[in-house]
């Protein structure tokens, strides 16, 4: 049940936060205000919210830089985020979800679609806890055991290098959220050298050949133009 969520909003114009706080209380989720990246940060260690709605032109710490701290802190490295963005910034939408943000909003919004979003981010983050927690993972045909590191296809087993299936067990960790190739090389590759960009195409292609029915169409693993990839969403 999602009535007791706490939402931290951020926003520089307090009539925007008002709007969304009045909204979002009258759902039953709690809510914590922030008006620069300064207080957003200190909010996000001392109140431990649930989801962070993160307008980008903050004054103080940029709005891009907090969801930065946010992603390399391990105390709040999964933590949901929505960003606003002005309906221009293109290049800030691609930056921000390179960091790891969860979802964005163009200004003007419509605030039933800003709490819907949420809604969905929030459904999809605990899915990924559950996810998680288990020993198994199952979508469309597609079956992989953690225990026995092995997966199949239609019930069919696959053999993948282990690569392969570090990287698959990472994106069915995550459905539905949008890495780059350079998060994938820290989260998957780690701290190994001489590890390039293009080397995650390589393994993406080679993990489609064998766990998609069609390579050039994959259900599973799918590509988000000009910035990632990500698994699909499970919903």
């Amino acid at each position: 049940m999602m009535a007791q969520k706490k939402i931290l909003v951020v926003d520089d114009e307090k009539d925007i936060v008002e709007l969304i706080s009045y909204n979002l209380e009258q759902e039953g989720f709690a809510v914590i205000k922030a008006y620069d990246g300064q207080m957003a940060w200190e909010r996000v260690k001392t109140a431990k919210p649930d989801l962070v709605v993160l307008d980008l032109m903050i004054p103080g710490i940029h709005g891009l830089e907090v969801c930065k701290l946010i992603r390399r802190d391990a105390a709040t490295e999964t933590l949901p985020i929505i960003m606003l963005t002005a309906k221009s910034d293109q290049v800030d939408k691609i930056l921000g979800l390179e960091l790891g943000a969860d979802d964005y909003v163009t200004k003007p919004f419509n605030v039933r679609e800003l709490i819907a979003r949420i809604r969905a981010v929030l459904r999809r983050y605990e899915g990924r806890q559950q996810i998680e927690l288990s020993e198994t993972f199952a979508f469309q045909g597609l079956s992989v055991n953690f225990g026995s590191c092995t997966v199949a296809v239609d019930g069919k087993k696959v053999d993948l290098s282990s690569r392969e299936f570090k990287l698959l067990k990472f994106f069915t960790g995550h459905p539905g959220r949008v890495y780059s190739r350079d998060q994938l090389l820290d989260y998957v590759w780690g701290d190994e050298a001489f590890v390039e960009p293009r080397t995650v195409d390589v393994h993406i292609s080679r993990l489609r050949a064998t766990i998609e029915q069609d390579k050039e169409n994959p259900k599973y693993i799918l590509t988000v133009r000009g910035i990632g990839y990500k698994f699909a969403d499970l919903t």
